[in-house]
């Protein structure tokens, strides 16, 4: 079945850098897009980054362009995300997500989802 566990979360300070990993595993990873998604407890969810599934085109929400940088890795199956400058408002916990096909906007509906990663950035 499709699994997609996420990694390298934790605390830093503001200013500081994470780098998280999602591990895809039960589905043709290179045919999918992939995505970052975040959600703090009673808020609802937002839409960080997405790629392609071949790795050619990426999105970001404005909160994170420039700070933030989605990649994958086809071969080893694993999505990252490389998050720096981070700022306390980023704290939150972070999902990987996958959904098939090559529209992979951040407003589009993501079929799997990973258990989260939690992030916290103090000031």
């Amino acid at each position: 079945q499709v699994q997609l566990v996420e990694s390298g979360g934790g605390s830093v300070q503001a200013g500081g850098s994470l780098r998280l990993s999602c591990a895809a595993s039960g589905f043709t990873y290179g045919s999918y897009c992939m995505g970052w998604f975040r959600q703090a407890p009673g808020k609802a969810r937002e839409g960080v980054a997405a790629i392609s599934p071949g790795g050619g085109r990426t999105y970001y929400s404005d909160s994170v362009k420039g700070r933030f940088t989605i990649d994958r890795d086809n071969a080893r199956n694993t999505l990252y995300l490389q998050m720096n400058s981070l700022k306390p408002e980023d704290t939150n916990m972070y999902y990987c997500a996958a959904k098939v096909g090559s529209f992979c906007n951040l407003n589009t509906a993501y079929n799997y989802w990973g258990q989260g990663t939690q992030v916290t950035v103090s000031s």
